[in-house]
């Protein structure tokens, strides 16, 4: 049976435009395979730990001599990793903040990623490994070729360094600028940007999830 892992970050709810951008995305995926599973998780809504010493020594410390914070710590990263490693595809929503990442996505990034565990191996082997990964990213502006803040999107790097590390060969990011423009007066004159990149947007995530 199918599997979706759709994994939200966006802290502004019900007004979120990689939310309701993603949202095409599942609407079409479940045309697709109307009897395949969403497992959904929303980091704003119920944020992961992020990580400590406790959380980081577990896995290099025998069962029997783990404390019992280290134990509890080992099973939330173990849900994380099972979520992860048995989705046939994921869905991650990356609005950006201070141009980098979110830092709950931060924080789950390093719950997942576990050396000798889920980075991937020599033989190119990870849990993210013939996963069809979609990533949606938003941008209040606009930090292409050209643009004033060219070079200060420090998202899309980052992110596909780290879909790598996990294995992930198949990945599409997919992106919407100028999303400030609807509420930030300075940014009016690039309305019409905003909108045609999220219509783009959309037909893109509808398109990639029917194929």
């Amino acid at each position: 049976m199918a599997n979706l892992l759709h994994v939200d970050t966006s802290i502004t709810g019900d007004d979120s435009v990689s939310r309701a951008v993603a949202r095409e995305y599942v609407a079409a995926w479940r045309e697709r395979d109307p009897a395949g599973t969403v497992t959904y998780r929303d980091l704003a809504a119920a944020p992961p730990p992020h990580l400590d010493w406790v959380a980081f020594s577990a896995p290099t410390t025998t069962r029997e001599r783990r404390t019992p914070e280290q134990t509890e710590a080992v099973k939330i990263r173990e849900l994380y990793i099972h979520e992860l490693a048995t989705a046939g595809e994921l869905l991650l929503t990356v609005p950006m903040h201070n141009w980098s990442v979110p830092s709950t996505l931060k924080a789950w990034f390093d719950q997942v990623m576990v050396v000798g565990q889920t980075i991937m191996t020599e033989d190119g082997i990870g849990p993210l490994t013939g996963t069809k990964v979609t990533v949606v990213t938003t941008q209040g502006g606009s930090y292409g070729p050209g643009t004033p803040k060219e070079g200060w999107d420090h998202v899309s790097p980052y992110v596909s360094h780290v879909l790598a590390a996990l294995g992930a060969a198949d990945v599409v990011l997919i992106n919407v600028e100028m999303t400030s423009s609807t509420i930030n007066p300075a940014l009016a004159q690039f309305t019409e940007l905003f909108r045609s990149s999220r219509a783009s947007a959309e037909q893109a995530l509808r398109a990639r999830a029917a194929a």
